[in-house]
């Protein structure tokens, strides 16, 4: 009998629980036949940065340029370097979820036409929203292709017994090439071209046959841009805080790598420097109304570090900083149609406009 009743004890637990979970369900903004759940954006920076990667690979005669070449300090090992080529900032529209506002349809309301973007961020009602562009996609330059050296050798330095004499041989055929191009552009050539394209011509081909030869004593240099981007969120007035770090040898590494050297960025709310606008706040003290409510946004100033070096510094709308107006639901009654366009990024007002309809 005891066994029984723990049975019936325990099937009493498990659909009181599978109930509970049938009545918890995952609170999501968007249109519904009774009305629509919204929310008002808030204002995250993206920052982009663009990091160039050089690799050097010295050549097969790197030990022979300041003999026959008469170069000096050419690097005779391989080695990496990274930089920073550019940085810059943009702002991004998130949903506020602590913004979450109910607007419910009735037969006295004429804001049935109501627009959300895909997170379930309030863009319009009645109204066309404003479609910001997209950002072009990052496409890193294509890498020139690199000619073979060892194709341009003549049959004497390819013959030839040592490193050292091929060395000097390849020297030798650098200087030819050189004096051609010399004279071809003075116009001395024994065998001149008939016309500028076929100087063009030769004149790129001793080019290309120069630097393939060269590139044996002076190696070659290979330059790799790639684009990572860092999103922040502010809520308020930050400190300077790591970004990323960034190794001349190893590239972007992590935040307590010290192996880089540090980025930061710190945030000011411009906002907080002005007089406090009593109107909104009481606008925070009163009971919610009906109506549709829209950002006031604040302002903040962004400020990119290279350690000590600010590097970017911007202003920008932020609607976290600022507050939070109602527009009156009678704006929206039978007597008006109210054309409502909200800023993608902030959530103020863009446009509004109150129609009376034709009799």
């Amino acid at each position: 009998m005891k066994r029984k009743f723990i049975i019936f004890t325990l099937l009493q637990l498990i659909i009181t629980t599978i109930a509970a979970q049938k009545a918890l369900t995952t609170y999501r903004p968007g249109l519904t036949a009774e009305g629509a759940v919204y929310y008002l954006p808030k204002t995250a920076i993206r920052i982009t940065v663009r990091i160039e990667k050089t690799s050097y690979q010295p050549g097969d005669f790197c030990r022979y340029a300041q003999r026959y070449l008469r170069m000096n300090d050419v690097a005779q090992k391989p080695s990496v370097a990274y930089r920073v080529v550019d940085i810059r900032q943009q702002t991004v529209a998130m949903a506020d979820t602590s913004k979450a506002y109910s607007v419910k349809f009735d037969a006295k309301t004429a804001a049935s036409n109501i627009i959300l973007s895909d997170d379930g961020v309030l863009l319009a009602i009645n109204a066309e929203p404003r479609r910001l562009p997209s950002e072009a996609a990052f496409t890193p330059a294509p890498q020139p292709e690199l000619p073979n050296p060892r194709q341009f050798m003549s049959e004497e330095i390819l013959s030839a017994g040592s490193t050292s004499k091929m060395a000097e041989l390849t020297a030798r055929e650098i200087y030819d090439l050189r004096e051609n191009r010399n004279l071809l552009i003075k116009g001395q050539a024994d065998f001149m071209p008939k016309d500028g394209e076929q100087l063009r011509l030769m004149l790129n081909q001793l080019e290309l046959q120069d630097r393939a030869l060269s590139s044996l004593f002076v190696g070659t240099t290979q330059c790799d841009t790639t684009e990572h981007s860092f999103l922040v969120c502010p809520t308020g007035t930050s400190a300077k805080r790591v970004l990323f770090r960034l190794s001349q040898h190893l590239g972007l590494v992590d935040s307590d790598d010290l192996s880089g050297r540090p980025f930061y960025v710190s945030v000011d709310d411009l906002q907080a420097a002005l007089p406090k606008d009593e109107t909104a706040a009481k606008q925070k003290k009163k009971k919610v109304e009906s109506g549709i409510y829209v950002n006031v946004p604040g302002k903040m100033r962004a400020t990119l570090y290279d350690g000590i070096t600010p590097v970017s510094v911007m202003e920008h709308p932020a609607p976290q900083f600022g507050h939070v107006e109602l527009l009156s639901g009678d704006l929206f009654n039978k007597r008006y149609t109210t054309h409502l366009r909200l800023h993608p990024l902030t959530g103020a007002i863009e446009k509004l406009e109150a129609e009376t309809p034709k009799k």
